[in-house]
């Protein structure tokens, strides 16, 4: 026991078990320290799972940071938890989590979700914008309608207020890795269908079909290409560019 003491930071209620690798939380912790512990930081671990805090009755706030935490994430009944950071875990399904967080910790006022793919902002990918962020926001605002404080911002009355109108729509939905398995699949079977429907000297060759284009299939050889000329009589009607310098006369 005194070997696991060791390892734990301990300051009045607050205690801080950061960068031990475990992948549960250790039951020494919950024995010791989850009678009176107030704060509790478990960062920079490989935790998947957060069973153990079932130990920690009178919790008010839990970091854990930088962890392994997915979308089966289940928080025990946590009624005087108001702050908790989850940032940079491998959580995605932002819906599922935030019911989850309205069942079990109704006094929650702070929540930080950085870092995650279920938070879209640019900490995840550049794709994302301040618009898909602002959208998640009045999402989380909508499902979790106490927090006072959500990431790194103030919740404003404005915020509050379009969460409150649209927030239930504002859900960014990004396509699931089964659903884009499904479209490459069925562009593989159209592509198949295409190199059965023309031979291989006007779509490629098997290993390298041409890219899709909507010319005859006898101008989309490039070596049998053919061309059209035509006159083109254009009258520009400007009066402010130097264009109409080079218009004749007799075409104005």
């Amino acid at each position: 026991m005194a070997h696991n003491e060791s390892l734990v930071a301990l300051n009045g209620t607050q205690i801080s078990h950061i960068g031990h690798d475990c992948t549960d939380i250790p039951d020494f912790l919950g024995d010791t320290y989850g009678q009176f512990a107030r704060r509790l930081d478990l960062s920079f671990n490989l935790l998947r799972s957060l069973a153990g805090l079932k130990m920690f009755t009178v919790l008010e706030e839990l970091v854990v940071d930088n962890n392994l935490l997915g979308n089966d994430l289940l928080l025990p009944r946590l009624p005087n938890l108001h702050t908790l950071t989850l940032n940079k875990n491998q959580l995605t399904d932002i819906e599922a989590l935030l019911e989850h967080l309205a069942d079990v910790t109704p006094s929650l006022v702070y929540l930080s979700l950085l870092g995650n793919e279920a938070c879209p902002n640019q900490l995840v990918s550049p794709d994302n914008d301040e618009d898909d962020y602002q959208r998640y926001r009045y999402f989380v605002l909508h499902k979790l309608p106490q927090l006072k404080f959500l990431d790194t911002r103030k919740v404003t009355q404005k915020e509050m207020m379009e969460a409150q109108a649209r927030g239930a729509f504002m859900k960014v939905v990004k396509p699931k890795s089964e659903a884009q398995t499904a479209i490459r699949k069925k562009e593989n079977s159209l592509c198949t269908t295409e190199r059965r429907k023309y031979p291989p000297n006007e779509t490629g060759s098997e290993s390298h079909p041409l890219p899709y284009t909507p010319l005859p299939r006898g101008s989309r050889d490039a070596k049998n290409h053919k061309g059209v000329f035509a006159k083109c009589r254009y009258i520009y009607y400007g009066k402010h560019s130097e264009g109409n310098r080079f218009i004749r006369n007799d075409q104005l």
